[in-house]
């Protein structure tokens, strides 16, 4: 389509009038009206039309105006005047309509042109814009990405963290625990080595065969207690070593160091080995109580669901104080489900700070006494399983934190590739 249009208002010629006029019919009304003798010539008398006989007399010029303005000439023979003067208005007529309806059409025509110009520069624009957005959003994803990545790289550190803080807790509390046994084994064996030493003079004196000196030292070294006490002794040392074999048992299973990250496991294991290891470290006067009822295999990573469940455990007995108390650990199928349920009855959490329980760095602990990462970690994670923890506590009525596992979870590799 050409860019550039004629005005719709221009003069036009009498040959495009006539252009626009159906010719066979026009001849043919001319030749009814005033013969076959007439012709249609313009203002500079250049023919355009004519019939098919030649003029063999005198010829009449009519003029043919539109809107008062001479466009041309209808020649016709004298004789027929009257005729011609009538065909002669009867063109004009037509060749009016012709021109108002070129006119409109011209009008039609530009104002479409103009709106197809119009449509043409919103075009641009919208593909100027289009252009612009594709690299803002371009640049969007970009820095969404590396906000990701930051974000990402945070959490792998607050997970690091946590887990750090977590082994450091779990270390002093376990260094504690077997330092316990360790420490009267050692003095037992120190005791032991003492009871040795008297026997052994005592035993040499009978094989000398000097009876008296071996009365003197078997009165001045009491070996009758130190036989009765030396049974008693093992017998403590045996405990103690039993002691510290659970407790290490009891890390092993914790640390699941023979489980590959995703795994089928039965989480009430991981229950036993987390609770196996908080029970060391808690006081005479807090009891630990399980209700666990038979759960189905699923896949998850072992190592990290400890984590969360030595977290929920480790609030627990830290929520009791100084007082003691009980904590509670229940585990069910709830519909398509894997319920764990931890609860205490200790201080519990008010009201208003619940909703800020999950975030980073929160704590109502005293400076020193924690990172404010266990729960957000554990949230974390139970929702990396496609799971969910919800809280049911009360200021001075105790907590319930229930972890939801979903039975039928894909690994997160599995999913990731899905």
């Amino acid at each position: 389509m050409n860019n550039e249009l004629a005005p719709f208002d221009r003069d036009l010629s009498l040959a495009e009038l006539l252009a626009a006029v159906p010719r066979i019919k026009l001849e043919a009304a001319l030749n009814r009206t005033i013969g076959e003798s007439w012709r249609i010539t313009d203002n500079d008398g250049s023919v355009l039309w004519e019939g098919r006989e030649r003029p063999s007399e005198e010829e009449v010029a009519l003029p043919l105006s539109i809107d008062i303005e001479m466009v041309g000439r209808l020649l016709a023979p004298g004789t027929r005047r009257e005729q011609a003067n009538a065909a002669a208005r009867w063109l004009e007529m037509v060749l009016t309509g012709v021109q108002r309806y070129r006119m409109a059409a011209d009008l039609h025509l530009e104002a479409v042109h103009a709106d197809y110009q119009a449509l043409q520069a919103k075009h641009a624009a919208l593909q100027a814009s289009e252009t612009r957005y594709r690299e803002l959003s371009g640049q969007l994803e970009r820095r969404v990405q590396a906000q990701v990545e930051v974000i990402e790289r945070t959490q792998r550190q607050l997970f690091v963290s946590e887990k750090m803080a977590a082994i450091g807790s779990l270390a002093a509390g376990m260094a504690h625990e077997i330092n316990n046994p360790i420490g009267f084994i050692r003095s037992n064996l120190g005791t032991a080595s003492t009871y040795f030493s008297r026997m052994r003079t005592t035993l040499e004196a009978f094989r000398k065969g000097d009876v008296k000196q071996a009365e003197a030292a078997w009165q001045q070294y009491d070996i009758d207690y130190v036989l009765e006490d030396f049974s008693g002794l093992l017998e403590e040392s045996v405990t103690g070593a039993d002691r510290v074999a659970r407790i290490i048992a009891n890390l092993k299973a914790y640390s699941s160091v023979d489980c590959q990250a995703e795994t089928e496991v039965d989480l009430n294991d991981a229950i036993r080995a987390t609770a196996g290891v908080i029970r060391e470290m808690m006081p005479a006067n807090v009891s630990l109580d399980m209700d666990l009822q038979r759960l189905p295999r699923i896949m998850c990573d072992l190592s990290r669901m400890n984590q969360v469940l030595f977290a929920l455990l480790q609030n627990a007995r830290q929520a009791l104080g100084q007082e003691g108390g009980w904590i509670r650990v229940a585990s069910s199928v709830s519909g398509d489900e894997i319920r764990i349920a931890i609860s205490d009855n200790g201080r519990g959490i008010a009201k208003d700070i619940v909703p800020r329980i999950f975030d980073p760095f929160f704590t109502t602990r005293d400076v020193g006494q924690g990172m404010g990462l266990g729960l957000t970690v554990s949230n974390d994670i139970v929702s990396a399983h496609n799971g969910r923890i919800e809280v049911d506590t009360a200021a001075g009525k105790g907590s319930t934190f229930v972890v939801y596992l979903p039975l039928n979870r894909k690994p997160i590799a599995e999913r990731g590739a899905s």
